[in-house]
C-alpha cells in the first residue's frame, strides 16, 4: 500500500485528521468509520465530478444517497443551499446524518454551509478532488456562499470530521484547474515556507507531470502549514489572517467578473503579485523576491487577461470585502519568502499602482 500521511488539526470546536495518500479512495468506509461518521451518508457533488469519480466512490461506500448541485463558482449561492435543504428533507436526513462533500472548493464550501446550518449543524466529511481543495478549502472549517456584491460574504465556521485527500483524483484535472491549485501552494511558500517555494520552482516539471512522490510532498507540506495556522486561530482573529495573502485583490477580481472568468487560484495569483508589489514599494520585500514570485507565477502558465477591468471598479469591490475591520482595510504583505506582515494603513494611490502593475489599465 502506498504511504499515507496523517496530519491532525486541533481546534477548539473539533479535532480531526487529514489523510493524504494514493488509493485512499478504496478505504473510504474504513476511514469514515474511524473518524466518527454516522452510518447514514448523503453525498453532495456536481454532475461533472460525479461522472468522473462517482463509480470509484460508490464502489467504496456502497449505495449512498446523492445530491447533485450545478457546477462552478456561479453555483455558490443561497439558491443552491435551498436546493440541498430540500433534498435533505425529502431524503429524511436527521442529526445523525453525515454530509460527504465530493468535489472542489465550491462543492466543499456549499456542502459545508448546508451541513453547518441544516438542523443547526450535522457532521461533514471532505473528499476533495481538486488540488486547491486538497491543500486549502477543505481544511479549516470555512464554509459559505457568495453574494453578488462580494465573495464569501455569507457563511460560517464548521469543521469537518475528516479530510481524505487522494492524489489519484488529480490525474483527471484539466491543466488549468491543476495550475489554479498550484498557485495556492505558492501562497503557502510565500507566507510560511521558503523551502516549499524553492521546491515548486525546482520541480515544476515533475509537479505538472503529477509525479506521486513529488505531488504528495507538496500537498502534505501545504496541509501541515494550514493545519498549524488553523489550530492556533480557528476563527481568523489573529495569525489565520496570513492565509488571506493575495485574496484582497483576488476576491475583487472574482467579484467584478461575476465569478465566471477566473478560477479562484488564478485571481489569488494576481492578488499575490499586487500585494508583493506594494510590499516591494514599501521596502518590506526585496525586488529580487518580488521578481522570483513574478517569475514563478509566469512559468506556471498564462493567466486570463485583466486588461479590460477597471481599477475604480476593483477598488469598490475591495472596500466591500470582509477584510475591512473598523473601517480599515487589512492586507497581508510579504516581508521575505516564508514570512508576512499585516498592514492597515494602505492608501488608494498604493492600491491603484499595485492593480496597474498586474495589467489593469489606468482609468480614463
Amino acid at each position: 500500500m502506498a504511504q499515507v500521511t496523517k496530519i491532525d488539526v486541533k481546534t477548539t470546536s473539533q479535532k480531526y485528521r487529514i489523510h493524504i495518500g494514493e488509493e485512499l479512495v478504496k478505504r473510504l468506509n474504513q476511514i469514515l468509520n474511524e473518524s466518527g461518521s454516522s452510518e447514514r451518508h448523503v453525498i453532495v457533488s456536481s454532475q461533472p465530478i460525479w461522472n468522473i469519480h462517482g463509480s470509484a466512490i460508490q464502489t467504496a461506500l456502497g449505495k449512498t444517497d446523492l445530491v447533485l448541485i450545478p457546477d462552478g463558482e456561479t453555483a455558490k449561492n443561497l439558491n443552491t443551499i435551498a436546493t440541498i435543504y430540500e433534498s435533505l428533507i425529502k431524503l429524511g436526513a436527521d442529526r445523525s446524518t453525515t454530509i460527504i462533500a465530493v468535489g472542489g472548493g465550491v462543492v466543499g464550501d456549499v456542502a459545508g454551509f448546508a451541513a453547518a446550518s441544516f438542523l443547526r449543524g450535522i457532521k461533514l466529511a471532505h473528499i476533495p478532488t481538486t488540488l486547491l481543495a486538497q491543500v486549502d478549502s477543505s481544511i479549516g472549517g470555512k464554509v459559505g456562499v457568495n453574494h453578488e456584491l462580494g465573495k464569501n460574504l455569507i457563511g460560517a465556521f464548521h469543521q469537518p470530521i475528516v479530510v481524505i485527500a487522494d492524489p489519484i483524483f488529480l490525474q483527471t484535472l484539466p491543466r488549468r484547474e491543476f495550475r489554479a491549485g498550484l498557485y495556492e501552494i505558492v501562497k503557502y511558500g510565500v507566507i510560511a515556507s521558503q523551502s516549499l517555494f524553492t521546491q515548486i520552482h525546482d520541480e515544476l516539471d515533475k509537479i505538472f507531470q503529477c509525479k506521486p512522490e513529488v505531488l504528495s510532498k507538496i500537498i502534505a507540506e501545504s496541509c501541515r502549514i494550514k493545519a498549524d495556522v488553523v489550530s492556533k486561530d480557528e476563527r481568523e482573529s489573529g495569525i489565520r489572517r496570513i492565509l488571506n495573502f493575495g485574496h484582497t485583490v483576488g476576491h475583487a477580481i472574482e467579484a467584478v467578473t461575476e465569478y465566471r472568468r477566473f478560477r479562484h487560484g488564478e485571481a489569488v495569483a494576481y492578488g499575490m503579485l499586487a500585494a508583493s508589489y506594494i510590499a516591494m514599494k514599501r521596502d518590506l520585500f526585496s525586488s529580487d523576491n518580488h521578481t522570483a514570485l513574478f517569475s514563478l507565477v509566469s512559468q506556471m502558465g498564462p493567466l486570463p487577461s485583466v486588461s479590460d477591468l477597471s481599477i475604480s471598479t476593483l477598488l469598490k469591490a475591495i472596500y466591500r470585502d470582509k477584510k475591512i475591520i473598523n473601517g480599515k482595510l487589512h492586507m497581508v504583505l510579504p516581508i521575505r519568502l516564508g514570512e508576512t506582515t499585516i498592514v492597515n494603513d494602505l492608501n488608494e494611490t498604493e492600491l491603484r499602482e499595485a492593480i496597474e502593475s498586474i495589467g489593469v489599465p489606468k482609468d480614463t
